[in-house]
């Protein structure tokens, strides 16, 4: 059989997948099926339009199916019950997701694939036991927004074939999505009666909706849109009142409250007293170092304590000592050098470095170090009045002559007074639109390009395995050639493999997020390595990127 490109190309994603054709359809039921929200935004528009198809399914041997934006089936509507016992044995039922990876070649799973109208007849269907139908399906797009809502999909029997489905069905599509956007119209409304009734405040007021931002003029001096993307996320897990940093470095006291079901989210933002904010006023606007270890850094530096700086690579290790230093002079040794030049030339070149430097010291790379230059640093410390800083990938555990697992020998830990961690940019996810700035100041010191809201949230959805580095890295590709001009979230989808932020979890589905959306990056987005290598089936890793809401581009 000579398939259609659109349908040759389906099969393919499918067998990429790891489905098989003669794979049972009804182990979807059991594959992933969910409870379904019955005052969704689509369901509430699709309600009254599938209500109104039943009406012209009876006795006919048609039904409508209706999956959501993740393509799991949250309605149906069929005119006779031999149908809707064949569509039970297929798992085509409500709570079950329909999507390629799961259910092959359909008119719910292409459509969403390919985000259009798609027809599939008999023997197009990737999966035999969906042969005996004929079907077409068309996403629902909110013209609000752009976004995909769902999907509608009309099937019947082979026999039953009619080229009349899909126009019937394209007018349903219309309906609904004229629904959505009269419902958009009213979440609309009812946010700006909330921002308009809390005008009376003297403080910012700031309402975010889904693509509305609503500012008082107090909110429009203090509130930058790069803050944005930090509030939509703290929105999401937290209400009441929370502390926060803005990207300008103002501390404010955020008083967060929902507006009714979907309508968005109203925030009032008072700058904190100066008791509170006279460490920001010392901060450096552009400082990639987390606003707390910097302070930690500056009362150390007040008494030239000696500092051991941790954090995976890519971490801000050298910023960190740069801000340790402050205006003094910093030198730096390598750990890595000792082999090259030999233990006694290296601890020599150490000595003569402590004795006349009159700056900070900085020892890079501290458990690389092999025992002897562990013993001789050591004495130095005991007998010098030298600076000392020390940088290290992790110290997880102190023991002497513990190199090999790359953690700090005890002895050099015996002589720190003090230890900061640096943590890595997926725990700093509301500190990116700062850093991001602050990282383009520095590619681009005669103009720096602007950073779009939507950026930055696809910035923030990264799990970012390189850190800082890998994030100025993906920020000066994006913008070689250009020092003026608009980022945007296309402009950065290319380098940005995750395309959606993660929900409110848990601690334990924090570590999965973040463990898959890594693995995820380092393939591409390529599922089949990812759970290669994550150690996992495909269908676990499906079934944890389906509960955790991560998606790939």
């Amino acid at each position: 059989m000579t398939l259609r490109a659109e349908i040759a190309q389906s099969w393919r994603r499918a067998e990429l997948s790891g489905l098989k054709p003669d794979s049972p359809a009804d182990r979807l039921a059991g594959a992933d099926v969910a409870d379904i929200d019955t005052r969704s935004r689509l369901l509430r528009a699709a309600d009254p339009v599938l209500t109104e198809i039943s009406r012209h399914l009876q006795d006919t041997r048609l039904s409508v199916l209706l999956a959501d934006r993740d393509c799991r089936i949250v309605a149906r509507r069929y005119g006779d019950k031999t149908l809707e016992r064949a569509l039970d044995a297929v798992s085509a039922v409500p709570g079950c997701r329909f999507s390629e990876e799961i259910s092959g070649t359909n008119s719910l799973a292409t459509p969403h694939e390919l985000r259009r109208g798609v027809a599939v007849h008999g023997d197009e269907h990737f999966l035999d036991a969906l042969k005996p139908f004929t079907c077409y399906g068309h996403p629902i797009t909110n013209p609000a927004t752009g976004r995909l809502e769902g999907v509608l999909d009309i099937t019947g029997l082979v026999e039953d074939a009619n080229p009349l489905l899909a126009p019937f069905l394209l007018q349903a599509v219309t309906d609904i999505e004229r629904r959505l956007l009269d419902g958009s119209n009213l979440a609309q409304q009812r946010l700006l009666a909330a921002f308009q009734a809390a005008q009376h405040r003297s403080s910012a007021v700031l309402a975010l909706g889904e693509d509305v931002v609503l500012a008082n003029s107090a909110a429009v001096d203090l509130v930058d849109p790069a803050d944005h993307p930090m509030l939509r996320e703290l929105s999401r897990t937290r209400r009441g009142v929370r502390r926060v940093r803005l990207s300008s470095g103002t501390e404010v006291e955020v008083r967060m409250e929902a507006v009714s079901v979907n309508a968005g989210m109203l925030f009032e933002l008072a700058p904190l007293r100066p008791a509170y904010s006279a460490a920001t006023r010392r901060r450096s606007p552009e400082s990639v170092v987390p606003a707390d270890v910097e302070d930690r850094l500056r009362r150390s530096a007040a008494a030239r304590r000696r500092v051991l700086i941790t954090g995976e690579p890519g971490t801000g290790r050298d910023a960190a000592t740069a801000t340790l230093a402050g205006s003094q002079p910093v030198a730096r040794a390598d750990a890595g050098d000792v082999a090259p030049v030999g233990e006694a030339e290296w601890a020599a070149r150490l000595d003569r470095l402590a004795a006349t430097h009159q700056g900070l010291v900085v020892m890079r790379d501290v458990h690389l170090l092999p025992p002897l230059a562990v013993s001789r640093l050591a004495r130095l410390l005991d007998t010098t009045s030298a600076w000392f800083a020390f940088t290290a990938r992790q110290c997880d555990t102190a023991r002497a002559g513990g190199t090999e697992t790359g953690e700090v020998d005890a002895e050099l830990l015996a002589r720190v007074h003090r230890r900061v961690e640096l943590p890595p940019l997926r725990a700093r996810r509301g500190d990116i639109p700062t850093l991001a700035r602050a990282i383009l100041a520095g590619v681009h010191p005669d103009g720096t390009p602007r950073l779009t809201a939507g950026a930055l949230e696809l910035l923030a959805a990264q799990p970012w395995p390189g850190n800082l580095r890998e994030l100025e890295t993906v920020l000066t590709d994006v913008t070689e050639g250009r020092s003026a001009g608009d980022v945007t979230a296309r402009d950065l989808a290319p380098l940005c493999p995750v395309t959606t932020t993660a929900p409110a979890l848990s601690g334990w589905q924090q570590a999965e997020y973040e463990a898959i959306t890594r693995a995820l990056a380092a393939v591409g987005g390529n599922k089949v390595k990812a759970a290669r290598d994550l150690g996992i089936s495909r269908s676990t890793l499906y079934n944890r990127l389906r509960t955790l809401h991560i998606t790939t581009a």
